[in-house]
């Protein structure tokens, strides 16, 4: 027996010494980002493979043995690993960005990872292009977690808002290029006035929650933190025109250099986007560049950013009233727009927001060592403009002016043009210092410094009766100025499978404004504001594509130059303050990618919308002692065959105020009537948000999605449509809204393909269509009620979105 067992081996041996395994896995970043093209290779035998588009590699036909297997990608570290193969084994690599050809110091030291205690999520170049056809950015977030988006003319062109968890755009932090883009006053981001950024745009993540320390105002619903163009290593020119709906037209140009000498490169864009906008009169006229200069040296990056952005956009600010858009008789109930309309019935025709703003960016990271290195960057901002607004039968006393006497005739009143003007600057310094000193344990210490000038004042610049106002007379005057300096710190420590995140950030704000006194006088006031924003979290590491984390944060938030300047040192607003809890699980795996999130958000001083908007279409808000936003969030993506991947997202949440009271004012005997609730909705806090993605490519190059996004019911005031005992509201006018915008349900329709030609090395065809059920509905609105014969009249304010539409695109790449 024994001689036979040793005959059968002797004849195995050489079928187990022929067996051939294989080596297969994925590679991603230090986010969790897969990295599509990168090498796996093996030096002997000289066997090698690149990774797909989802990051997956094999290496096959490997005999038994031990490999020194390499993974490498461009602009990252590569990693070596020996792997003893005698069966079929997976191996995942996590590559780590290569300070100096990445540039990426400065973004992730404000950014979360893939094992940090904080909901995310992360937008390739990729991602973020094959939704790029014209309209503005926050349209291409608007398949991400908790996202709703709004657009003034209608159609996604011009002026657009976005919500994150019910959070409105002040409330949330935007930085490109780890510099602070938000209005030190307003704290609203207008991507109107950086037309077509999303070209020249590397990659974004946007946080939900409290999230990370950042520079900038406070993020209360999320921060959306952008980096734009970075290195490329070969030459390009890329050519890209788009048409559609409405007269909407996008031309881009893209250039770039390469790598000059190993040392230099050069990028460069110019676009032009029009669109006469679905809202009537609601046009657009935009114009950008971008210019990107960068020094490579050994163990540094030099790099220099000029970008500008100009827009010229007609006023659709108002919405449309209630009366109007439920009018199925009137051939524009749905586009209507009273903005600039004069007594004669024609449109005065220069009722537009016109401005320029221009940013310039100095970016320096440096390797100072191997656990050592350091970020910082200047930056200056400048901008200009006004809105012209035509106003009828305007009262001479309202710009400090006295009625003017003809004989026996005073002029009080006359229709007249004006301008508002923004005249303002933006500069500081940001930095960020990272610290390794064991591979388990890294530091960041980072901050800014940054101040803002504005100068407000009005001219008329026409009138229709001689009034006594000399040609471009200045009827107002309020110039601002305000100091924002931080400073934050942050630790992660891995012991085994627990990840210990702490983070720290102090910040301190001062701001001079023109306010009303006691008497009601404007003087010149101000404010300091200190904060403290301590951030704590814990993640438990299952393995490498699986965890849970915890996470308690703390943000603070100062008014806005509105809830400052509309108020008395009696009355100012009160400082926003955020505990906020977030609890969830990670899962990433070649078949399914995703996650839930827990989040608790208790608010003390919130600063609620009304539902109001001012006369230039700013909401007004109001302090509320306490309220909180609570719910679960899912996103996940389904990568079913080759060909076929899934994706979707989900929100459900409750917003709720504790005792509120809201006042109705009584045009009767010029009263406040209260409307007293124990606990409330606030208003624009959709309690249910869901997106999805069913990406199909049937051929080589070729992809066709459908993208479908659902918007639960939401209110526009705080009143869940309570009135005051004693007034109902009117029942008679069949026009009659309540204060509330109806759920809706929207899909788009996404097709591509790309292919090559000789001397071209990629056409892209592309065709958007939008609403392909051609649904009626609005994302957005405004309401003024009030109290009239005894009973509540509710005058509310549309902003309708546009109706079944379309973009075509083609972009030619050399």
């Amino acid at each position: 027996m024994k001689n036979l067992f040793m005959a059968i081996m002797a004849l195995l041996l050489p079928v187990v010494a022929s067996a051939q395994f294989s080596i297969s896995g994925k590679i991603t970043d230090q986010s969790g980002q897969v990295l599509a093209g990168a090498t796996v290779s093996i030096t002997n035998p000289d066997v090698s493979a690149q990774t797909n588009n989802r990051g997956a590699y094999s290496l096959t036909g490997l005999s038994a043995g031990t490999y020194t297997v390499k993974a490498s990608y461009v602009g990252f570290t590569p990693v070596t690993r020996s792997i003893t193969v005698n069966a079929n084994q997976t191996v995942n690599f996590t590559l780590t960005s290569n300070l100096f050809t990445t540039e990426e110091v400065t973004v992730t030291a404000t950014r979360a990872n893939k094992t940090s205690p904080t909901a995310f999520t992360n937008l390739s170049k990729k991602d973020i292009q094959k939704n790029n056809f014209g309209q503005d950015l926050p349209y291409l977030l608007n398949q991400t977690p908790s996202v709703v988006t709004t657009s003034d003319a209608g159609a996604g062109v011009g002026y657009t808002g976005i919500r994150i968890r019910g959070s409105d755009a002040t409330r949330i932090n935007v930085t490109i290029n780890g510099i602070p883009y938000n209005d030190s006053e307003s704290q609203g981001s207008y991507f109107v006035d950086l037309p077509d950024i999303a070209s020249s745009i590397n990659n974004i993540q946007v946080q939900r929650g409290v999230g990370t320390s950042t520079n900038g105002a406070g993020a209360f619903g999320g921060s959306i933190n952008i980096q734009t163009t970075t290195r490329r290593d070969t030459g390009y020119a890329d050519i890209s025109s788009s048409a559609g709906s409405y007269n909407t037209f996008k031309n881009t140009i893209n250039l770039g250099t390469g790598l000059l000498g190993g040392k230099f490169s050069v990028d460069g864009r110019l676009s032009q986007i029009t669109s006469d906008g679905y809202i009537d009169a609601a046009s657009s006229d935009l114009k950008s560049y971008f210019v990107s200069g960068a020094y490579y040296g050994k163990n540094s990056t030099l790099r220099a950013n000029i970008f500008s952005g100009k827009e010229r956009t007609f006023q659709a600010w108002n919405g449309i009233p209630d009366y109007i858009i439920s009018d199925n008789s009137l051939p524009n109930h749905r586009t209507y727009n009273e903005l600039g309309l004069m007594p004669n019935g024609q449109r005065y025709r220069d009722q537009v927001d016109d401005y320029l703003q221009n940013h310039y960016q100095l970016l320096y990271d440096q390797k100072v060592s191997d656990k050592l290195s350091f970020s910082g960057a200047l930056h200056y901002t400048r901008g200009k403009g006004y809105y012209e607004e035509y106003k009828a039968g305007a009262a001479v006393t309202d710009y400090g002016l006295t009625p003017v006497h003809y004989g026996t005739d005073t002029i009080k009143t006359t229709d007249l043009a004006r301008r508002r003007w923004l005249d303002n600057y933006f500069y500081g310094v940001t930095y960020a210092l990272k610290y390794n000193p064991q591979s388990n344990l890294n530091f960041t210490l980072g901050g800014a410094y940054n101040q803002y000038k504005g100068a407000h004042y009005g001219n008329i610049i026409y009138t229709e009766q001689s009034a006594g106002i000399p040609p471009n007379y200045q009827y107002y005057r309020d110039d601002a100025k305000k100091n924002d300096f931080n400073i934050f710190t942050r630790a992660e420590w891995r012991l085994g499978q627990v990840i210990l995140n702490a983070d720290m950030q102090y910040r301190r704000i001062y701001y001079s404004f023109l306010g009303f006194d006691r008497n009601l006088n404007n003087v010149q006031q101000d404010a300091t504001l200190n904060f403290f924003n301590p951030k704590a979290g814990i993640t438990y590491l299952f393995n490498e594509n699986n965890n849970v984390y915890f996470s308690y944060a703390v943000g603070n938030h100062e008014p806005n130059r509105d809830d400052y300047t509309n108020s008395t040192p009696a009355s100012r607003p009160k400082p926003e303050t955020l505990h906020d809890f977030e609890a969830g699980y990670r899962t990433s795996g070649d078949v399914f990618k995703g996650g839930i999130n827990l989040f608790y958000m208790l608010y003390k001083n919130q600063l609620i919308l009304t539902g109001a908007l001012n006369d230039v279409g700013s909401p007004t808000r109001v302090n509320v002692d306490r309220s909180y936003r609570a719910g679960i969030e899912f996103d996940g993506k389904v990568q079913a065959t080759k060909q076929l991947s899934i994706g979707a997202t989900a929100t459900l949440s409750t917003n709720k105020i504790d005792n509120y009271t809201q006042y109705l004012s009584n045009t009767n005997d010029n009263t406040l009537v209260p409307i007293y609730l124990p606990k409330t909705d606030i208003a624009y806090s959709p309690s249910f948000i869901a997106s999805g993605e069913i990406a199909y490519s049937p051929v080589k190059g070729g992809e066709i999605a459908l993208l479908n996004k659902y918007i639960s019911q939401q209110f526009l005031d705080n009143t869940m449509n309570t009135n005051p005992a004693g007034f109902p509201a009117t029942g008679n006018n069949r026009f009659v809204r309540d204060r509330m915008l109806k759920g809706y349900y929207v899909s788009d329709v996404r097709l591509r393909y790309n292919f090559a030609v000789k001397h071209v090395k990629n056409i892209a065809i592309g065709l958007q269509v939008n609403n392909i059920f051609n649904r009626e509905y609005e994302a957005n609105g405004a309401t003024y009620p009030d109290i009239e014969g005894g009973q509540v009249v509710n005058y509310n304010y549309f902003f309708a979105q546009a109706k079944r539409n379309f973009m075509s695109s083609v972009t030619i790449s050399f």
